[in-house]
């Protein structure tokens, strides 16, 4: 390929190279740089690209795209942001696949995931094809997991994100759901894609480490509905209308309270498993239920068929859909556990105070007995929501237990401390076992008849980072063992 349809819509500033040139690949990671290749400095949370040119050189990059020229002798094109010039030069060399696709983006603190997936469900429910899904819980096409080697746990860098557009465009979707980081959009990993529709779920405390604020965190997030051609909102959260406020796309709204939304949720039941409600528009009113329980199940179904609403699908369709579409793994996930035990286990990735308020509260809204809620909190990210997390879950469960999360290279007991930190002010009984393995075995073991656990915070992971080191940790496989070693404790 040559080098000006790689940098075809790219603000170049500065050309020093021949824009006839072939161009073998693109890269960002001066490790992955090949003889021929493109070499983009970007700037990264860490490091800046700008320190590893030479080394790309080394490994054969032929050209440069940077913010500053070079300190060596180097073909190279300069633009003011390289990382939304690296957004734009991973879709052209891939050949734009994005124009091939509906793309819509879903973004928020919570709910990204399972609105994401029901999206995905219904879209092949409603038109019979496959549909591509990229999120945090994997990337897919129709029931097909697609391999990748991103890294970043939500949104990929440009370079994934445009070959899994690929890969789906040949795979035969019209559509693509994928969730937007707060991190993506301030990073520019999004830039150049035109949403089809852009859906906002919620705004609650996460990411100040990164951000700085709760203001710069919804700014970030806003930047999804400039490059959206419809925007699906949830008037009930307080930072809808600043997230809003001067899109240029037309907007639609969703809500379990205001009737002055677009769609509306009537006559709610939550009950064990699922949450049946009335879905209201103008004229129209279909009964439907989410195989999921809670009230943020409710919202998450209200966005996902308001999306499907406005790509222009009927309300009806919608809402017949929504009854077939499953559950995520990680999100409100019941974990079998031997015949006989009386008690209940929930995996749930809750790793904010809200998400963790709101999955207390969907099983507490159903469990017959006490309700044991075992989490952490993440090292190296927002400290602020520590004791806020420790607040939440000794004001609504009958038992708690902390213990570690992903503590990454903090000290775990020290995690642990800013936890409690929250809690001094509770009556509720609690456990602090830093080994996050032993306080799962220890939960079983002390688990009463009626008992519910929820198991918060890890979800869908099937690893526990420790240091640099990702440990093997599958929450599932855990359960299990403890079960089993129940069992031969009481000799059966």
């Amino acid at each position: 390929m040559k080098l000006s349809e790689i940098l075809r819509g790219i603000d170049i500033s500065d050309m020093r190279a021949n824009a006839d040139m072939d161009i073998s690949g693109v890269c960002c990671d001066s490790r992955r740089a090949s003889p021929g290749c493109l070499f983009v400095a970007a700037r990264g949370l860490e490091r800046d690209g700008h320190d590893f040119i030479a080394d790309a050189v080394k490994r054969g990059a032929v050209c440069v795209l940077c913010e500053r020229a070079p300190d060596m002798d180097v073909p190279y094109a300069s633009a003011p942001d390289t990382r939304a010039a690296l957004a734009l030069a991973a879709a052209n060399y891939f050949d734009r696949p994005a124009d091939r696709l509906k793309i819509i983006g879903v973004t928020g603190t919570n709910g990204k995931t399972t609105t994401a997936y029901l999206i995905k469900q219904m879209l092949e429910g409603i038109t019979g094809k496959p549909a591509g899904l990229i999120g945090s819980v994997g990337d897919m096409i129709g029931e097909k997991t697609v391999s990748s080697e991103r890294t970043t746990p939500t949104t990929p860098e440009p370079l994934a994100l445009h070959g899994l557009f690929a890969e789906m465009a040949d795979g035969g979707c019209e559509y693509a759901v994928m969730e937007v980081s707060s991190h993506a959009l301030a990073l520019e990993r999004v830039a150049g894609i035109m949403f089809e529709a852009g859906v906002f779920t919620n705004l609650t405390q996460d990411h100040l480490d990164f951000h700085g604020s709760m203001e710069e965190y919804a700014r970030a997030k806003a930047k999804l509905f400039r490059q959206s051609r419809r925007g699906v909102v949830n008037i009930d959260d307080e930072a809808a209308a600043a997230l809003t406020d001067g899109a240029p796309c037309e907007i639609f709204t969703y809500s379990a309270k205001d009737d002055s939304a677009d769609l509306v949720a009537k006559l709610i039941k939550l009950l064990p498993g699922k949450a049946e409600f009335c879905a209201l528009m103008i004229g129209e009113l279909r009964r439907t239920e989410v195989r999921i329980p809670g009230l943020f199940s409710v919202y998450n179904a209200l966005a996902a068929m308001l999306t499907v609403k406005a790509l222009g699908f009927a309300l009806a369709d919608a809402a017949s859909a929504l009854t077939s579409c499953s559950g995520v793994r990680g999100r409100a996930e019941t974990v079998p556990i031997p015949e006989g035990r009386d008690f209940t286990v929930v995996i749930d990735y809750a790793h904010t105070p809200d998400a963790l308020k709101n999955i207390i509260e969907a099983i507490r809204g159903c469990a017959s007995g006490r309700v044991v809620t075992l989490f952490g909190c993440g090292g190296d990210r927002d400290k602020t929501k520590r004791p806020l997390m420790g607040a939440t879950a000794a004001g609504l469960s009958d038992f708690v237990i902390v213990t570690s999360d992903n503590p990454r290279t903090e000290a775990p007991d020290a995690i642990i401390n800013d936890i409690l930190g929250g809690m001094k002010e509770t009556k509720t009984p609690y456990a602090a076992i830093e080994n996050r393995r032993e306080a799962i075995f220890w939960a079983i073991r002390s688990a009463k008849p009626g008992d519910t656990l929820i198991l918060a915070g890890k979800g869908h992971e099937t690893y526990q980072q420790v240091g640099e080191e990702k440990r093997p940790f599958d929450e599932r496989e855990i359960v299990a063992e403890a079960a089993r070693a129940l069992e031969a404790e009481a000799g059966l």
